[in-house]
């Protein structure tokens, strides 16, 4: 990949990050209201509307041709060989109540979630920062990572319930310690920390740009990403679509996962 390709997605993650730190700092109340239909079907939040109009504004002064594919404005065709993957607030509800828990979540890929070639998650709350690229490894504050290769004798779960959750999902957990969390990209990049030993969405709720950088991240990483069938994941680069997810850092507990489904 050109390196200005790369530099272009550390900049305008830079620059959304840097807003929405100010937007909430000054604005606050207003952030959690509602504006709008985002072209994913929800709704869309002051805050990420302020977040999607900063990188499509990087995007038109770049010197460069990149589609974009991000929540609130669908798919920017300008027929380019490589799309950045984004949710500009993923985690809007902690953000505009004051969880700290929400991060900007961009990927760099061509057709398929499975080529995508590097992604960047950056925890506007705390400042850490998640990067891998294909094939390079996956990096936390600039530290090379790598998933544990044997699961915690009592493993830590994040899942994402969501109001519809089926009866697998709460088998899954079953007298297991569990946190929902709110921030997909953030949970799975954790999984590829070894801070949580799994990440668990038990249906088809999650789309692309919720989740397309953090799991190269966690691939690199050397851990695991399925559906639900336990089939490795992968997706178009479209809104179109929605997921189930088993991410975690080892086979082992996949299987032990899978077990209960």
């Amino acid at each position: 990949m050109d390196e200005a390709i790369k530099l272009l997605a550390q900049e305008m993650v830079k620059k959304i990050d840097r807003k929405i730190r100010h937007e909430l700092k000054i604005n606050f109340v207003k952030m959690g209201k509602t504006i709008g239909l985002g072209a994913d079907g929800t709704f869309t939040k002051v805050i990420d509307k302020i977040a999607e109009d900063t990188a499509v504004k990087t995007l038109k002064k770049a010197q460069m041709n990149v589609n974009l594919l991000s929540e609130e404005a669908g798919f920017i065709d300008n027929d380019a060989e490589y799309t950045f993957v984004l949710d500009p607030v993923d985690g809007t509800r902690n953000a505009y109540r004051g969880i700290p828990f929400f991060s900007v979540s961009l990927a760099v890929g061509r057709h398929v979630l499975s080529d995508v070639e590097y992604g960047i998650v950056k925890n506007v709350a705390t400042g850490d920062l998640f990067i891998a690229e294909a094939g390079m490894g996956a990096f936390f504050n600039k530290n090379h990572v790598l998933v544990p290769d044997i699961s915690a004798q009592d493993p830590l779960y994040s899942v994402t319930l969501g109001k519809r959750s089926g009866d697998n999902t709460f088998a899954m957990i079953k007298n297991s310690v569990v946190r929902s969390l709110g921030a997909a990209s953030l949970e799975m990049c954790l999984v590829g920390t070894g801070a949580l030993d799994a990440y668990i969405v038990g249906r088809n709720y999650m789309r692309i740009t919720d989740i397309a950088a953090s799991t190269l991240f966690l691939r690199e990483a050397g851990g695991i990403v399925t559906d639900l069938s336990g089939d490795s994941l992968d997706m178009t680069l479209s809104l179109d679509e929605r997921t189930s997810i088993i991410a975690t850092g080892n086979m082992q507990l996949l299987n032990k996962l899978l077990s209960t489904y």
